[in-house]
């Protein structure tokens, strides 16, 4: 599985969400390669899942990409419940 973290300018928020799913994925045994970028960078990327805040819904939503959207890239429960409801739903 390919996991995709994207934020404004790709060095942030979303490698926050990268070290958050990294740590999330461990936890639960679950081996995906998980790769932080920006948003101009993302319609080149290969991703079975996209994770980012909320704040970047209209310019993700139009991407053919599952994208998982989190209001906050520091809590990590409601990144893990979001993450881990993705990858059920994507086996």
């Amino acid at each position: 599985m390919n996991i995709v973290t994207v934020c404004g300018m790709g060095f942030g928020t979303s490698l926050i969400l990268k070290m958050a799913v990294d740590d999330i994925l461990a936890k639960n045994r679950i081996i995906a390669n998980v790769e932080a970028c920006d948003l101009g960078s993302i319609k080149g990327k290969v991703a079975d899942l996209v994770i980012s805040t909320s704040e970047l819904k209209s310019e993700l939503e139009g991407l053919n990409f599952n994208v998982v959207f989190v209001k906050n890239a520091i809590d990590k429960k409601d990144i893990e419940d979001k993450l881990l409801e993705a990858i059920k739903n994507f086996k």
